[in-house]
């Protein structure tokens, strides 16, 4: 099929040989730029990259466009097609609809966060939410978002001007579901009404860092053994609430010697959950549970935020629409919840959104050998198809 040999040659422009990794605006997004474009415009569309690294196709004529999208940014050593196949499925569409309405297809600068620790900069972009504090934020190498829009060759003063100032009809994203849950009811599609909320922070756990060989068990205070003990806690929270998902995916233990006790420890905490109640309270289960470990091992521990992502329900009406297309087209409907984020959900704060997820086999997602199946690309096709004739 075209669009998974699409997002297969996509994938090989790269910062990293051998794997598909590709940050906010990385040297390789020119090549991903210039390949889109190229087909964009054979689609009958206007294309332009605006000041946020938005790769931005109009087709049709005035009035209100309908918005189809995904982001074309990676995760380190990602699969081919988290993203950008939303992206591919939008421009075959138009290409193959030519829709008697505007629309607009949107590849996002930055969904995932890599770079800059903040995710939706593209989608924010275009709500007006990329103001200066998000533009000052630095990757590890000490470049600002707004540093990276210039070495880009982009101009950061031009951000405000990449903001939806018009009405628009709707949004809509095909993604692949990055979970299991599709293949195990053996359903190709599933219908998005609501995205879980996300909590990120940073739990920073001090100690006294000293020699390994001549400091005794007991006289120790080892941040490292302070934090995986937290860590188990954070499991076994995540295990005792229905729907809730706690994760620690990064830790930076220092000074970092084998023959050290380590006296610092960062670890970055994810909490997620439909209902911002039950995401908000099992945070602060989590964050006292850090200080009483910290204190019954003579340490300190604090705590930073870096990301309070309220959930976010699909629009109802959009969300209907979606399921009469998936009707018409033979196949059952499944509503489910997403618990990643995605664009969807900054999108949904100026306009209608609706998701639509193709099955992950394996549940397989930000990994190499994350894939698709042909016939799930082309049920997911005609149901694209139906809903652009409905809304005609």
């Amino acid at each position: 099929m075209k669009m998974i040999d699409h997002c297969r040659a996509l994938a090989k422009f790269t910062q990293e040989p051998g794997f598909t990794t590709r940050t906010f605006l990385s040297p390789p997004m020119h090549g991903v730029h210039a390949y889109l474009r190229e087909w964009m415009e054979r689609a009958g569309m206007a294309v332009h990259v605006d000041a946020a690294g938005n790769l931005r196709g109009r087709f049709g004529g005035e009035g209100a466009p309908f918005w189809i999208g995904s982001h074309l940014d990676t995760v380190p050593r990602a699969g081919a097609f988290d993203g950008i196949l939303g992206v591919v499925m939008a421009i075959a569409l138009v290409e193959r609809v030519q829709p008697a309405f505007p629309v607009e297809v949107v590849g996002f600068s930055e969904e995932e966060g890599v770079r800059f620790g903040v995710p939706f900069i593209g989608s924010r972009a275009l709500i007006g939410d990329a103001g200066p504090d998000l533009l000052a934020k630095c990757d590890p190498t000490g470049v600002t978002v707004a540093g990276a829009i210039r070495e880009y060759g982009l101009d950061p003063a031009g951000v405000p001007d990449a903001e939806v100032k018009t009405p628009a009809r709707g949004y809509l994203e095909f993604h692949i579901e990055q979970g299991p849950v599709l293949e195990s009811l053996d359903l190709p599609l599933g219908v998005v009404d609501a995205i879980a909320g996300l909590s990120r922070i940073i739990v920073e756990f001090e100690g006294h860092a000293n020699h390994a060989g001549t400091t005794p068990m007991a006289l120790r205070r080892d941040a490292l053994v302070g934090a995986a003990e937290w860590i188990t806690c954070v499991e076994r929270i995540g295990q005792s609430v229905e729907g809730l998902v706690a994760t620690v995916g990064r830790i930076n233990a220092e000074p970092g010697a084998a023959n050290v006790i380590p006296g610092c420890v960062r670890a970055t905490l994810d909490v997620r959950h439909s209902a911002d109640a039950v995401r908000k309270s099992a945070l602060e289960r989590l964050i006292v549970c850090a200080r009483e470990i910290a204190a019954r091992r003579g340490l300190t521990c604090s705590h930073r935020e870096l990301l309070d992502q309220p959930a976010c329900a699909m629009d109802p009406g959009l969300v209907a629409d979606v399921e009469r297309a998936v009707v018409a087209t033979g196949q059952k409907v499944h509503r489910m919840t997403s618990g990643a984020g995605h664009d969807a959900m900054i999108m949904a704060r100026r306009m209608p959104a609706a998701m639509l997820f193709l099955r992950s086999p394996g549940g397989l997602s930000h990994h190499p050998d994350e894939d698709v199946l042909p016939e799930d690309v082309a049920a997911a096709m005609a149901v694209g198809r139906q809903f652009l004739l409905n809304l005609e």
